[in-house]
């Protein structure tokens, strides 16, 4: 288990604080209606194309509140996409260094967007196990703010705001789509939904974290593969995320590699919304084979990121 994991559930009050906290930072994403009651959460319009600018900040603005963050030391995180670039922007926003740790096989155009953010960008082993832990390292030796992933409370709670943003768009929302990749999002979307709106949690075949967590009675771990992994790659659900879900019981679904380029193509060809293919698997995850929602439902999809090659929509 994560030992930053959260201590205690994670709260709608946390989710509140977390808006308040951010208020300024972060886009307000807008609500796209795309049929007789269904919406889409442009949440690939927000900073660096995904909805991990609103956990970075959080986390950040939290850790400065604490005095945590220092001007010199700044914060480390371990990824090479979404967030890493998060994390980077966030940092250059209030003027901290960034120091992000990535598997020596990253690619290259990843790694240059990193440094086009300001990060010292340190290449670590083949994996990104490797690179998460030497990013602990470095907090520990050099008093670093660490910013996971995923599966910290500042960061899930910072998902969850674009939750809150909807409720107000659409009042008498009934259901929210999400993917699932570490569970971050999820887990905010969650616990600012609890006993409000249900939670439908779409993973592909390939990277099943939530689905396997759930069926097993613990998270563990999975192999990951398929077109989605590159966003929905982590090998085990969180543990904030696990615990949402023991608590809330979403609709935990699986879609195959196919269904997520298809829905991928029609949110392109249909709306011209450009999104990755993680963020496609939520569009993936609802209709026939998969969650087919009653008559006069009112349902929302997080179209949580867009950092994809445009030449391949």
């Amino acid at each position: 288990m994560n030992p930053l994991a959260a201590e205690r559930p994670l709260s709608l009050q946390d989710v509140q604080e977390a808006a308040a906290r951010t208020a300024g930072r972060v886009r307000r994403t807008p609500v796209l209606p795309v049929g007789a009651g269904r919406w889409l959460k442009l949440e690939q319009l927000q900073h660096t194309g995904s909805f991990k600018a609103r956990g970075a900040f959080n986390r950040q603005l939290a850790a400065r509140e604490r005095g945590e963050l220092d001007p010199v030391r700044g914060i480390v995180a371990a990824s090479g996409g979404n967030a890493g670039l998060a994390h980077a922007h966030a940092a250059a926003e209030l003027g901290v260094p960034a120091t992000v740790f990535v598997p020596g096989t990253a690619p290259a155009v990843k790694v240059d967007r990193l440094r086009g953010l300001g990060a010292d960008v340190r290449l670590v082993g083949n994996e990104y196990a490797q690179a998460h832990e030497a990013a602990v390292g470095f907090a520990e030796q050099r008093g670093a703010v660490f910013c996971h992933a995923y599966d910290q409370p500042e960061i899930a709670a910072g998902a969850g705001t674009l939750a809150l943003e909807l409720l107000e768009d659409v009042p008498d929302l009934d259901t929210v789509v999400v993917a699932v990749g570490g569970g971050g999002l999820f887990a905010g979307v969650a616990a600012a939904l609890e006993g409000r709106v249900r939670v439908v949690a779409v993973e592909t075949a390939g990277a099943p974290t939530l689905h396997r967590a759930l069926a097993a009675g613990e998270p563990v771990d999975v192999a990951v593969s398929g077109v989605a992994a590159d966003s929905l790659g982590a090998r085990r659900v969180g543990a904030i995320a696990f615990d949402l879900a023991r608590r809330t019981s979403p609709v935990s679904l699986l879609v195959e590699d196919a269904a997520a380029t298809a829905a991928r193509s029609e949110l392109w060809s249909r709306f011209r919304v450009a999104a990755e293919h993680g963020a496609a698997t939520a569009w993936a995850g609802l209709g026939p084979g998969g969650y087919e929602p009653a008559a006069g439902e009112r349902v929302a999809v997080v179209v949580c990121g867009a950092n994809t090659d445009p030449a391949t929509l």
